[in-house]
């Protein structure tokens, strides 16, 4: 039986008549003109519609308060469900640092290597040949504890993290043992705790880095809320050793005096790149009107969104980072982005009504991205 409302419509263009086509122009240039003059100059409304207007942004300042307790009640879900996570979290801690073997019914999952049948004795021993001649990717062998360098191996596979490892960082972040989670009520935020065994480097055990988040649509602008937000954070004091503080670097700068002529040459300590200045952020002015300038803005935003990720992705899902199975599972959202632009191109490429033959522009001239320089 036909849809009656699919009926109703012109199944092409060819149907509707140049009127019919020539009106729907008309109505949607009118409607930008007038959405145009609102935006421009709002109080040109008569005033019973100014005062409707009121009404409804009072109905969504309404909305958007419960929006701010909605999200409230699911952080204090995280903060309940983060107790529960602990105990599996310090599972984990124990069986990367050797300090727990687990036994053949917690070794108990399915992996793709099992499920290969066995090969054949002369393909065990090109196996063996083979791996004698490729160089080694790693030193472990059955007596090695734990898993080593667990840690360092994510930072290395995050782009995000990875771009923040210098060369002389890896050294000290073979040392990291756990990074802790731990959510907070009042104020509303996270700690980010970064585990240490003892090291030439420096004396701290644990590193933090703190979070407060906010949860309340802004007096000047409630329309803007879109949840929690961080809005601030606080690093920790590094206790480095003597001469081995990576976050600084010596130079030497020669100077002339202006009237004799002597030249001299002087030593000026400056901030070097290091994974380790995530301690040390710059501070966020109490009084929130007072304005920060580019830099310092750029610096928080990137802060902010590297704690978000090791909170949100790192921390919970740790293992599936350190094997890349994580990683692959973001190229494939950042893949299906890309495919989904490419399919709008295909649509305009399939036009059935498209004759390349009398497309003048399309014989004679080259794409703007394409043009010679």
């Amino acid at each position: 039986m036909a849809d009656p409302e699919k009926a109703a419509v012109p199944t092409n263009e060819e149907e509707m008549s140049e009127e019919e086509m020539e009106d729907d122009d008309e109505e949607g240039g009118g409607r930008k003109q007038l959405v145009d003059k609102l935006m421009k100059d709002p109080q040109s409304l008569p005033v019973v519609v100014k005062k409707r207007i009121k009404a409804l942004k009072k109905i969504q300042l309404k909305y958007t308060e419960l929006e701010a307790d909605f999200y409230k009640e699911v952080h204090a879900l995280e903060v309940k469900y983060d107790k529960m996570h602990q105990e599996l979290y310090e599972k984990r801690r124990t069986i990367v640092n050797s300090e727990h073997e687990p036994n053949e019914e917690e070794c108990d999952f399915p992996s793709d290597d099992e499920d290969e049948k066995d090969l054949s004795k002369d393909m065990e021993e090109k196996a063996k040949i083979e791996d004698k001649e490729e160089s080694k990717v790693h030193d472990f062998d059955e007596n090695t504890k734990g898993i080593p360098e667990f840690w360092l191996t994510i930072f290395k596979n995050v782009d995000l993290l990875a771009e923040m490892v210098q060369d002389y960082d890896e050294p000290i972040l073979k040392h990291l043992t756990d990074i802790k989670l731990k959510f907070h009520d009042e104020p509303m935020g996270f700690t980010l705790e970064f585990m240490f065994t003892e090291n030439e480097y420096f004396t701290n055990k644990t590193l933090t880095k703190y979070y407060e988040m906010k949860c309340a649509p802004d007096k000047d602008d409630p329309f803007s809320f879109e949840g929690p937000e961080i809005f601030k954070c606080k690093g920790c004091t590094i206790d480095w050793k003597k001469g081995k503080n990576v976050t600084v670097k010596t130079i030497k700068k020669k100077q002339k005096h202006k009237s004799r002529g002597a030249v001299r040459t002087i030593t000026k300590t400056v901030q070097n790149d290091s994974f380790f200045n995530f301690f040390n952020p710059p501070p966020v002015p109490e009084d929130p009107s007072e304005e920060m300038d580019e830099d310092t803005q750029a610096l928080l935003t990137a802060d902010f969104e590297i704690g978000h990720y090791i909170r949100e992705r790192i921390v919970p899902r740790a293992v599936l980072f350190y094997t890349g199975e994580a990683l692959d599972d973001e190229d494939f959202e950042e893949e299906e982005g890309e495919e989904g632009e490419e399919g709008e191109d295909d649509e305009e490429e399939d036009d059935p009504d498209y004759d390349p033959t009398k497309d003048k522009a399309g014989k004679d001239q080259q794409p703007a991205e394409c043009k010679q320089q």
